[in-house]
């Protein structure tokens, strides 16, 4: 008996000491592309239809638009918005399918503002973190479109200004940094709009910025900074080949952990590349993005990398390549035929992350085509179109079902897996830029008008 006391006693101190795993935490959302980082989350039970008058369980209107996703934890939620709407943008309504990126409005200076909004609905507290004077997407987005990153305690904002603050739970300042001040002028066409990663006790940012000539400049850089002080850890230059517009990245940085190898992912300017955590050293890279027989000197990156297992599935930009590797990959990875998995030479998405689950890929074209490819061989399994209107927003999986978001705010909702099955189509009526957070049996849609909290009352 006093044997079986004792054993109950140690399971308790090494369960007390653990660290949190993933399953446990999975109703948080704590960056973009959620508990996993690839758009894929545990939740069950979730809507399948829904709209202003089904399945709503409220409504919260915003100050001003974003393509920033929500981030939540427990009864928190962390987005981002400027203090007014200043988008010129098609309204709910007018036809739609024309597309088009609309006329910048006027510069107004505003402040962007970090927000913070408790899970029944009501603000809590908002921080300004940045100002601004510039719109820099027309009808598509603003200073404000880098996520937040949580862990539960603190939140972190960054935003197209270079403004980075750091706060907690309670909205109390912990530290405030301007990166543009420090590392910058930072040259962008369409601003900073690259999330950070959360990652231990550390955040990394990929800064991948320069400018427009016909050479390359070099400018770029990744940085990895204490999240507790904001101090800078590391920061590796990074060198390419590319030039003009491609030397802008819009991606953001991604984690590669296939349970033995852990890597930092920066994409864009030509290369997706492969860091050491803990010093930023290159490990490997893999061009072939802009083939240099035909190089397209405006073919900037916007999609970010998604992984799963050992698989790291790599986007281009304007209906380019998409490619697969082997994320154990060692020097110049271009032409490997170990690590290069598979080629689709055309077909990747512009914007929208591609998703990765269960062995398939899906990809969510700009004007609504869907497509499915099988992880391992790259073969397609199925091409459908879903709605007939841009598509900014990245897909997600939840519940055994893939949403997908347009521009113009209609929410398509398919089944997952190797057969097309369509399940519904919404029509949230607002513009939308920004990827759903999935959280505690509720799907979070943050419009250019309003954060929405949908599911079961």
């Amino acid at each position: 008996m006093m044997r079986a006391f004792l054993a109950v006693v140690v399971v308790l101190a090494l369960t007390a000491h653990a660290p949190v795993s993933t399953s446990a935490r999975a109703d948080n959302w704590p960056q973009w592309r959620g508990p996993h980082n690839n758009g894929v989350c545990d939740e069950k039970n979730l809507p399948t239809k829904f709209d202003k008058a089904l399945n709503l369980v409220w409504r919260l209107p915003l100050p001003g638009p974003s393509s920033a996703t929500p981030v939540v934890w427990g009864d928190h939620i962390y987005l981002t918005s400027p203090e007014k709407d200043t988008l010129p943008r098609q309204k709910p309504g007018q036809p739609r399918g024309r597309g088009g990126r609309g006329r910048r409005a006027p510069a107004e200076p505003q402040d962007l503002f970090l927000i913070c909004v408790s899970t029944d609905g009501k603000e809590l507290w908002r921080h300004a973190v940045g100002h601004s004077n510039r719109n820099v997407m027309g009808d598509e987005g603003n200073l404000c479109s880098p996520s937040p990153v949580t862990d539960g305690k603190h939140v972190w904002s960054l935003m197209g200004t270079g403004d980075l603050a750091c706060y907690d739970a309670d909205g109390n300042e912990i530290w405030k940094l301007d990166l543009n001040a420090k590392y910058g002028p930072f040259k962008y066409t369409y601003g900073l709009a690259s999330t950070p990663l959360l990652d231990g006790d550390r955040l990394y940012l990929q800064m991948i910025h320069g400018e427009m000539t016909q050479h390359p400049t070099n400018e770029g850089f990744v940085l990895a900074l204490d999240k507790a002080t904001g101090k800078e850890i590391w920061k590796h230059s990074r060198i390419t080949d590319g030039y003009s517009e491609n030397q802008h990245s819009y991606a953001s940085p991604m984690l590669y952990d296939d349970g033995k190898t852990r890597l930092l992912l920066t994409h864009g300017d030509d290369y997706i590349i492969a860091q050491r955590l803990d010093t930023g050293e290159e490990v490997w890279r893999c061009g072939g993005i802009n083939p240099k027989s035909k190089y397209n000197p405006f073919l900037r990156l916007v999609a970010s990398p998604v992984v799963e297992g050992e698989t790291i599935i790599v986007p281009s930009a304007k209906s380019g390549p998409v490619i697969a590797l082997n994320g154990e990959g060692k020097g110049n990875v271009t032409d490997s035929k170990e690590f290069q998995l598979w080629r689709r030479p055309k077909g990747t998405p512009d914007v929208p992350s591609p998703l990765i689950h269960d062995g398939l890929v899906y990809l969510e074209g700009e004007k609504g085509v869907l497509t499915v490819l099988d992880a391992k061989s790259g073969d397609e399994i199925y091409q459908k179109r879903t709605v007939d209107v841009r598509h900014r927003a990245s897909p997600v999986y939840a519940d055994g079902k893939i949403y997908l978001t347009s521009h113009e705010g209609d929410v398509t909702v398919v089944e997952a897996g190797r057969a097309f099955k369509l399940l519904e189509k919404n029509e949230l009526g607002e513009s939308i830029s920004a990827s759903p957070a999935v959280s505690n049996g509720r799907i979070y849609f943050r419009t250019f008008d309003a954060l929405w909290a949908v599911g079961k009352k």
